[in-house]
């Protein structure tokens, strides 16, 4: 059995100047990132690269659309490097310009298209929740479709992951919160995967440990106490990342993508609304197992039961984001049955990795509970 793989190989700077003299950024490279990041980190270096601004193609989750749109801006110009800088958004964007074929998207996604890598790819992210820099899978809204798929291929795994705090100082801590609780369900939810062996659970757990001690020390001390913390916080995300592209990520992912492709909820925003219910499914249809293991740790860090774990990670998140029930984002009733529908039958990669079996019965009471 394959115990684990790490592809890209990933550096640590403090700063951005040290990051742009080591890989020597310039003529041939094309930096895909947002205005603020470039304006506020890398206008100062007068940089002779091709720039692209992401949001000049759209706001929220990534779509096939705003690939697309890019696409048509950047297929006649000539570079060897792609240089992502930015949230996930950026980065799974960012992966997909790093082939030879692009387009048509959905055509990529579908597998129809060869997948041939021919440009270097070097991924930096400026939240602390995606882990998207280490991982294979580049993840798009198909407007047409109606929900978010995940493609998963070697060809997409970056040459050079490269964390560097100084990008983190000036996230909001709207973003900091649903993008780390990303990087905790990561963790979590690969923990228990069929496909989780003793080195994927060594970072997912180290990962679990460094973001909910973070969260401990925020709700003693306030929001604030976070900027300490934000290299402990990216690590983590990272640590995630290996994880979960190892083990993969399974129903809470899988649940959370039709509310976020319908209703523009933020990725992190969406898996928590989704999390610990769940958990608490998987507690009670299968109480013994990788989840035993799962619990006493997440007890020991809470100091609480080992029944009371999930609600008193509700009672931590509660403190980052407000949890919601699905109507007051206009979700209606007959909707639960279409997004049921939609994770039996388009989300087969990730509910794979579910702990234990989901039907879709039990998958449409999560979402009624939630209601």
């Amino acid at each position: 059995m394959k115990e684990l793989s790490i592809k890209p190989e990933i550096y640590i700077f403090d700063k951005c100047e040290e990051f742009i003299n080591k890989f020597k950024i310039g003529k041939g490279d094309i930096v895909i990132t947002s205005e603020h990041t470039y304006v506020s980190y890398l206008k100062k270096f007068n940089l002779d690269t091709n720039l692209i601004f992401i949001r000049k193609y759209g706001n929220g989750e990534p779509s096939d659309e705003m690939v697309e749109a890019i696409y048509q801006d950047t297929k006649n110009i000539s570079y060897k490097r792609v240089i992502a800088i930015g949230g996930g958004s950026v980065l799974d964007v960012s992966k997909l310009f790093a082939l030879k074929t692009i387009s048509p998207v959905t055509d990529l996604f579908d597998h129809k298209l060869e997948f041939i890598k021919d440009k270097e790819l070097i991924l930096i992210p400026t939240t602390c929740g995606t882990g998207s820099e280490v991982t294979n899978i580049s993840i798009l809204e198909l407007k047409s479709r109606h929900t978010k798929l995940g493609l998963a291929i070697d060809e997409l795994y970056a040459d050079f992951a490269v964390m560097i705090p100084e990008l983190l100082e000036d996230l909001p801590f709207e973003f900091f919160a649903t993008s780390s609780i990303d990087a905790l369900i990561h963790a979590i939810e690969s923990s228990v995967s069929p496909k989780a062996t003793s080195y994927t659970e060594m970072f997912s757990y180290k990962a679990m440990e460094i973001i909910l001690n973070g969260y401990k020390e925020i709700a003693k001390n306030g929001r604030e106490s976070r900027v300490s913390l934000l290299k402990d916080f990216l690590l983590a995300s990272n640590y995630a990342g290996i994880a979960f592209g190892n083990a993969g990520c399974g129903a809470v992912h899988a649940m959370s993508y039709p509310l976020g492709a319908n209703y523009h909820v933020p990725h992190g925003e969406a898996n928590y609304q989704m999390f610990t219910s769940v958990f608490k499914t998987y507690e009670r249809l299968k109480p013994i197992g990788k989840i035993t293991k799962l619990n006493k740790f997440l007890a020991s860090i809470l100091h609480c039961n080992e029944y009371e774990v999930y609600d008193r990670i509700d009672d931590l998140l509660n403190i980052l984001i407000s949890k919601k029930q699905l109507r007051q984002y206009g979700v209606s009733k007959e909707e639960l049955k279409e997004f049921t529908e939609s994770v039996m039958t388009k989300q087969g990669r990730l509910m794979a990795n579910n702990y234990t079996q989901l039907t879709k019965e039990t998958v449409y009471k999560i979402y009624e509970s939630l209601y």
